[in-house]
């Protein structure tokens, strides 16, 4: 998982998660702006947010309120995108499943 938050608000998301897999840190959002998946959170949203003791700006490595769209590709070794699956909301995620038969159909 590729994630904007810095490596201490990963690690303690992980183990909060027991997630066992590698979360990999995207400060400033570049791998995401490289795939115009970048939103800032209105300011609106932001006073929800923090209503619910949510700190984006927090968590994130370069304290920024900026949040990457849910996505899950497969880039292959000549950087051709394979399978793309991209959502604004991020409740909504293809499953594992998914994406393990597009890779078995490469």
């Amino acid at each position: 998982m590729v994630s904007p938050q810095s490596q201490e608000a990963s690690r303690q998301f992980a183990e909060k998660k027991n997630l066992t897999m590698e979360l990999l840190v995207d400060s400033g959002n570049q791998a995401a702006k490289s795939f115009g998946l970048v939103y800032t959170v209105p300011d609106d949203l932001k006073k929800v947010y923090q209503q619910f003791n949510i700190h984006v700006d927090k968590n994130n490595a370069d304290g920024s309120w900026d949040l990457p769209v849910s996505a899950r590709y497969i880039i292959d070794t000549d950087a051709k995108i394979r399978y793309a699956q991209v959502n604004a909301d991020y409740t909504v995620r293809p499953d594992p499943s998914h994406t393990i038969e597009a890779l078995k159909n490469l």
